[in-house]
């Protein structure tokens, strides 16, 4: 890794942080780089039109593993402002992200601003031992959204009423998804509100609307989940009769299947409740192609599966 980032700080020495779009200077929008599709659409919600945003990774992407490229990094190199999640989320970004603010580059971690004592903490999860998952709290998101508003205003200041309108407008949104998400998932019974998940990314939607919470693999997909971690899993769902447990989109499905086979060797059928959203939003085209989409999702999903609305 430390190779990769020494031949990126010379492409970022041969591109000199700027790049030629062709518009003259008075008529160019901010160069926005966004790591994850999630951080990419709260910058296109408070930016609007006012801002050429960039996302690294695309619809269903693993920030936890992603290896930027070459051209990731002449990206940021060109941008106003790079914003991306923080909190160890893009793991092999990290020391990438490091050296681009050390060259000039604007760069705003959005789960840095949530303040250190609504986040989670956990023993898995590299140096400051933090939950990056935060955006599945909606309203802990909120706080993340005005993150982006403060540091757009700080790269395009002449904007800063449309910004903070933007972020007023679209704050408001998320208040209401908030209190939705919490009324459609309190139709489901409390003996079945427990989510079982490839990894462990919904703690902080367990925190928020009163879900019990277990995933295979650790915070971060880079781990692995031994044996013993699937016959323990398996023995709780066979134990409490969990009626389904979800895949994600942006992990490979084969570890829930192996929870499944174990389950069924305890005797007790779980079925697979259904493919949850988890770090990346869906495709452009479809009904998660927003934060706000992929939420709503996400709990149809859950609510369709945990046996709610009856």
């Amino acid at each position: 890794m430390r190779i990769l980032v020494v031949c990126f700080l010379v492409l970022l020495a041969g591109c000199g942080g700027t790049v030629d779009r062709g518009v003259a200077p008075e008529d160019r929008r901010p160069m926005v780089v966004a790591t994850t599709t999630i951080v990419a659409d709260a910058v296109r919600q408070v930016g609007g039109d006012a801002v050429e945003v960039v996302s690294l990774m695309g619809a269903g992407v693993d920030p936890h593993v992603y290896k930027p490229s070459a051209g990731d990094v002449r990206r940021m190199a060109a941008a106003d402002i790079v914003f991306f999640n923080g909190l160890h989320l893009e793991g092999k970004m990290g020391e990438v992200l490091e050296q681009m603010n050390g060259r000039g580059v604007r760069t705003v971690a959005v789960a840095g601003c949530i303040e250190e004592d609504q986040l989670i903490v956990t023993s898995n999860q590299g140096a400051g031992g933090h939950d990056p998952h935060v955006w599945f709290d909606v309203s802990l998101w909120r706080e993340a959204v005005d993150c982006v508003r403060d540091g757009l205003v700080e790269v395009d200041p002449e904007h800063a009423g449309l910004f903070e309108r933007r972020a007023a407008d679209y704050g408001a949104e998320l208040d209401a998804l908030d209190q939705e998400i919490a009324d459609r998932l309190s139709t489901i019974g409390r003996d079945q509100r427990v989510l079982v998940t490839a990894h462990d990314a919904f703690s902080y939607f367990g925190r928020a609307y009163g879900l019990e919470v277990r995933g295979l693999l650790g915070v971060s997909t880079a781990s692995e989940a031994g044996a013993a971690d699937v016959q323990e899993l398996a023995r709780f769902i066979a134990e409490r009769k969990i009626p389904a447990v979800f895949v994600e989109t942006s992990v490979s499905p084969r570890t829930i299947e192996a929870l499944r086979e174990a389950v069924a060797a305890r005797g007790f059928e779980v079925a697979k409740g259904g493919s949850l959203y988890s770090d990346a939003l869906g495709s452009p085209d479809g009904p998660a192609a927003t934060y706000a989409g992929t939420v709503r999702a996400n709990v149809e999903t859950i609510v369709a599966a945990l046996g709610g609305d009856q």
